[in-house]
């Protein structure tokens, strides 16, 4: 499994990320007021900041392991993504209409949202494979290399 970064480059979805940057300059568009438009910025922002914190980290993993994700490290920190998504998308629905976000974006994050959350399932699947098959070769019942014969042939 490959770090979020790369997986969402090589797949040309790199705008999958919604940036601090955009929010604020689509708050300024749409002509938000400022003292509710600063509220909303502020939150925002605080939550983007976990959030790529955490891809950071999730990145780190892959970095670590030479770009192969090791699913055990990453599973409890791809849950940690998804509970900070969720957070997040509550937040855009809640405030969606007192923020003025458009439609198409609090769209884009639930699709978004839905990707890191199959991302973390299927590294919590691999993850469980992964422990199961170091608990059985511990054992000896895992599946074991095969001797060779000895002696002459």
């Amino acid at each position: 499994m490959k770090g979020i970064a790369a997986m969402t480059a090589k797949s040309g979805k790199a705008s999958r990320y919604v940036s601090v940057s955009i929010f604020g300059a689509l708050l300024a568009f749409v002509g938000a007021g400022s003292a509710f438009a600063q509220s909303c910025q502020e939150d925002f922002e605080k939550l983007s900041q976990r959030r790529m914190g955490q891809i950071q980290a999730l990145n780190a993993i892959g970095k670590a392991s030479k770009g192969k994700m090791d699913p055990i490290a990453a599973c409890p920190a791809a849950r940690k993504l998804v509970a900070i998504e969720t957070e997040m998308a509550a937040y855009i629905e809640k405030n969606k209409d007192w923020c003025n976000i458009p439609d198409n974006m609090a769209d884009g994050f639930k699709q978004a949202r839905a990707k890191t959350q199959t991302f973390a399932a299927q590294a919590c699947s691999f993850a469980a494979k992964a422990k199961k098959m170091q608990e059985e070769q511990a054992v000896g019942i895992g599946p074991q290399a095969q001797k060779l014969p000895a002696g002459p042939l």
